[in-house]
């Protein structure tokens, strides 16, 4: 199995390398090996590069545009994909594939009634002197809350900030009229936001400036919802004030922070830095960092928990590593940042690892390799890759269904056209 697994990953690098042009790969498009312990086949896709399609399956979707994020709401028979540069939020039914609706992420002088915070913390205005609350917004990352009930998206920025040096804002969508029913600010270039396992903090990390802010939402009520603390991941970074030369923010991000999560005892966050080899651990009860966590490999990008294992994308080498969060922690209380955690598992995925997810019986992680333009999927316990898939270009986000049976992945787009697709894989298991 392992000879074959590595067959794999050299495949789909090679299908790249090779063509020398995107990658587009036809409905019913299967995994390798054909008798692995898991078996992914593509079965639908909505794609906004090819209007004359000649699948049922492969609808051609204007509203896909650069997506970067999605998720499943099994409970409701939906899902949500954030397209970055759609500025748009497109829901899809879960059972159909149809599209239900796009919502749009754009603020007028008609919607203003959306924003009840007019500041976050000391933060200033300094591309626009008023009317700040107009803008559209370009969703990259999302998470339920409430059971579901709320999908919070975070904006990369506003539409007139061209460098994403001003706050920026995450908005709060109800899943049952799926309209925006409030936006809240945040600092400068919110990417990751999650929620707390208990439901009462929402945490959102911010790549444009080293800091994460946290969010009380243990009220129902999204009038309610409040900030409660803004936190430093080593030190608050200012960005330039020159606003008229356009800047790399990809690279000009201090510890470019990303991949959140939070800890199944709703105690600590794990932030991690993709600019070093190191994640901070935030104490979300006294509201503080507590230090850095050193032993994993540079450029980490997700951050995943599942039962008792800490699961990592690391992007760049192109690896998922695994340790026991628990561990973890223990190991930092003791340590600190003295001593580097030397207990993990790792498994090569290929250059250009992005989102992860695990089978709900966690048995597997799924991972978006950027580069080679596939599905890998790692048994976690051997952590050795047992099949592969390709995909469109560039495939950045993923979710999988509640059922372990669907797989929803993203390719985002690029200069070149990019995958800009939402591909649907059905799985099966031995």
């Amino acid at each position: 199995m392992k000879i074959y697994s590595l067959l794999g990953v050299l495949l789909g690098s090679l299908h790249m390398a090779s063509a020398g042009e995107l990658s587009r790969v036809a409905i019913g498009q299967k995994s390798i090996p054909e008798q692995a312990e898991v078996r992914m086949q593509l079965v639908h896709r909505m794609q906004h590069y090819e209007a004359n399609t000649t699948h049922a399956h492969d609808v051609y979707d204007a509203s896909v545009y650069s997506p970067k994020s999605v998720n499943i709401l099994d409970k409701k028979l939906k899902f949500y994909v954030q397209s970055l540069e759609g500025e748009s939020t497109s829901v899809y039914s879960l059972k159909s594939y149809q599209l239900l609706k796009v919502i749009r992420h754009r603020f007028t002088a008609k919607n203003q009634y959306l924003f009840r915070d007019q500041n976050y913390f000391d933060y200033m205005f300094r591309t626009a002197s008023k009317q700040v609350n107009v803008f559209d917004g370009k969703p990259v990352e999302s998470c339920f809350s409430h059971e579901g009930k709320y999908l919070w998206v975070t904006y990369y920025r506003r539409s007139y900030d061209i460098n994403a040096i001003d706050p920026s804002a995450l908005c709060i969508i109800d899943t049952d009229a799926d309209t925006i029913v409030r936006v809240m600010p945040t600092a400068p270039l919110p990417k990751m936001i999650t929620c707390s396992p208990d439901n009462k903090t929402i945490v959102v990390s911010h790549w444009g400036d080293n800091t994460v802010g946290l969010i009380d939402i243990s009220s129902n009520q999204p009038l309610k919802f409040h900030y409660t603390a803004q936190i430093a991941v080593d030190k608050r970074i200012e960005n330039p004030l020159d606003t008229s030369v356009k800047i790399d923010r990809d690279n000009n991000c201090g510890n470019c922070i990303r991949g959140t999560v939070f800890t199944p005892d709703n105690r600590y966050v794990f932030v991690g830095k993709m600019g070093s080899n190191s994640c901070s651990v935030i104490d979300v009860f006294n509201k503080k960092n507590i230090g850095s966590i050193k032993g994993m490999r540079s450029n980490m990008r997700h951050l995943l928990i599942h039962d008792s294992f800490i699961y990592l994308s690391i992007n760049k080498s192109g690896y998922v590593q695994k340790a026991n969060w628990r561990e973890l922690i223990q190991h930092h209380l003791k340590h600190g940042s003295k001593k580097a955690f030397k207990k993990w598992q790792e498994v090569f995925v290929g250059p250009g690892a992005r989102t992860i997810c695990v089978s709900p019986n966690g048995r597997y992680v799924f991972a978006a390799v950027n580069q080679s333009s596939q599905i890998a999927v790692v048994n976690s316990s051997s952590m050795k890759v047992v099949a592969t898939c390709l995909a469109d270009s560039y495939p950045v986000g993923m979710d999988i269904s509640a059922d372990g049976r669907l797989l929803i992945v993203t390719a985002q787009g690029k200069s070149n056209g990019g995958g800009n697709s939402v591909m649907l894989y059905q799985l099966s298991y031995q």
